[in-house]
């Protein structure tokens, strides 16, 4: 290399620096300004997401390629990634109340039910029998509680979006035995893409400034549960460890046989964070994945991945397991983590674009990133019951259907399927609000034998519809098809004439 070259890279490096410092100046300004604008326990709450923000920002402008090197990264080794099978073979100890007594269960509930069609947050959305998320979460712990005689505390972690209406609807679990406390995550600026500075103009939320901010994704609750105070509170109570999942997952409830490994490792080796992961399926190819970096256990997200090898990472034979988000963490070991500033988890730029046409990024963090801070991690290969997220209607079909059963709170796959996977259900575009989607079923059809169903166009259940096998149904733009009461469909395709043939 010559000097020259060597020079001009050196003149770039501080060129960039530069820019660099000029960014994070020109936003530290905007932020103040912005503060200025409240006052009191706002501008209070409002200075510690800044503070978060801000050290957000600076990572994000240091940020030079990608956060992983491919060709080091590795399997995880065997003893790292323990089989469910191996946990429950193990007999459950009579000390097993004792672990729930230093259990805290956290669901992560600061979305909205916009992409069903539903306003509100999402876990209010009835699922099954008239219960809601929320309702199906409170009546397992509820269960829990009572049958072991303990104080298994259930937290919500809201969002702005979502925070005042939970509130309104706790008020009715007042008199159900578990103790429900709330806190909200961080609270950040949207940044304009090209200059870099936020949107926003004060502090409003409401109306036409709703969209100049956004709640951090969930790898902020390490920050926003410390920040509340909460954190310490559940310390002091003899809390030791959160059981954290989304709320729209449910197949995430309190697993006695994972608590217990947990609880039971040798002193030397205490586990201050288990993932739960599940195998893959071709469903899955965008999960996150746990791979083995520079000697720890450590997330690897589709975003992180160098566009020449995002096939490899889809690939369901070298990356067999992907992260279902069901969480055990330690407490102590978060207000540890938290106070040195030692999570340094991988930053997500997530681009949008507001409705004026604005183009804006937000920056966010995921909660299983920070694996790679805490002591003797472990994964858990959880059997795919444990992952049952509720994302789409398609996915509202199956819970509702008689393909599960709901025992306090918890559904369970019937003893009458006689496969343990579930179908592959793809409903089409005149089911994705749940309102329309309850329109187009005078019942939910029985779905006991059923593999794979399409439904696409404008499409009618009658009552007591039976599905078997593969099930197509699919009406032509301007053609209705309404599939009468009583009618079994097996292996058969319906099309826009309502001619029926097999398939």
């Amino acid at each position: 290399m010559s000097v020259f070259e060597d020079l001009s890279k050196a003149g770039m490096a501080e060129f960039q620096e530069k820019l660099r410092l000029q960014h994070e100046t020109s936003m530290h300004k905007e932020l103040e300004k912005l503060l200025a604008t409240a006052k009191g326990a706002e501008q209070e709450i409002s200075k510690k997401d800044f503070e978060g923000f801000k050290n957000l920002f600076h990572r994000f402008l240091q940020v030079k390629g990608p956060s992983v090197k491919w060709d080091k990264i590795h399997k995880p080794p065997e003893d790292l990634i323990h089989p469910y099978d191996k946990i429950k073979a193990q007999v459950l100890p009579d000390s097993v109340a004792a672990s729930l007594n230093k259990l805290v269960v956290v669901k992560l509930n600061g979305g909205l039910g916009t992409s069903m069609g539903c306003k509100g947050p999402k876990s209010v959305i009835s699922v099954r029998n008239e219960n809601t998320f929320l309702d199906l979460t409170v009546h397992q712990i509820e269960h829990l509680n009572k049958t072991f005689n303990v104080d298994v505390p259930l937290v919500l972690m809201n969002s702005f979006n979502t925070d005042e209406d939970t509130k309104k609807i706790l008020q009715k679990y007042t008199h159900h035995r578990v103790h429900i406390h709330t806190f909200n995550q961080s609270r950040y600026p949207r940044i304009n893409k090209e200059s870099l500075l936020p949107v926003a103009k004060d502090l409003g939320v409401h109306g036409d400034h709703g969209d100049a901010w956004y709640p951090p994704g969930h790898g902020d609750i390490y920050a926003s549960f410390y920040n509340s105070g909460l954190l310490d509170q559940l310390i002091a109570a003899g809390k030791e460890y959160i059981f954290v999942s989304n709320i729209d997952n449910l197949g995430a409830t309190v697993d006695l046989f994972i608590l217990n490994h947990l609880m039971t490792q040798p002193k030397d080796k205490r586990c201050e964070f288990i993932m739960e992961v599940t195998d893959k399926t071709r469903a899955d190819v965008k999960g996150g994945t746990l791979i083995q970096y520079d000697d720890k256990l450590r997330l690897l997200e589709i975003a992180q991945v160098p566009k020449a090898h995002v096939d490899e990472f889809k690939s369901v034979t070298k990356f067999k397991i992907f992260n279902t988000n069901n969480l055990w963490i330690s407490l102590a070991a978060i207000k540890r983590l938290h106070e040195q500033n030692a999570m340094d988890m991988e930053i997500i730029v997530n681009p949008k674009t507001l409705d004026g046409g604005l183009n804006v990024i937000q920056l966010e963090t995921a909660v299983g990133a920070a694996i790679k801070a805490f002591d003797n991690a472990l994964g858990v290969n959880v059997p795919r019951s444990r992952f049952l997220p509720v994302k789409t209607s398609s996915d509202l079909l199956l819970v509702m259907s008689n393909l599960y059963s709901l025992d306090a709170g918890s559904l369970t796959m019937s003893k009458k399927r006689e496969f343990p996977s579930t179908p592959h259900v793809k409903l089409g575009s005149s089911f994705t609000k749940v309102h329309d989607f309850l329109m187009r079923f005078e019942s939910i059809p029985d779905m006991l034998e059923l593999d794979h169903l399409t439904v696409s166009g404008d499409v009618t259940f009658g009552k007591n519809v039976s599905l078997k096998g593969t099930v197509i149904i699919i009406a032509n733009h301007g053609d209705r098809i309404d599939i009468p009461a009583g009618a079994v469909l097996e292996n058969k395709i319906v099309s826009g004439n309502l001619r029926i043939l097999d398939h």
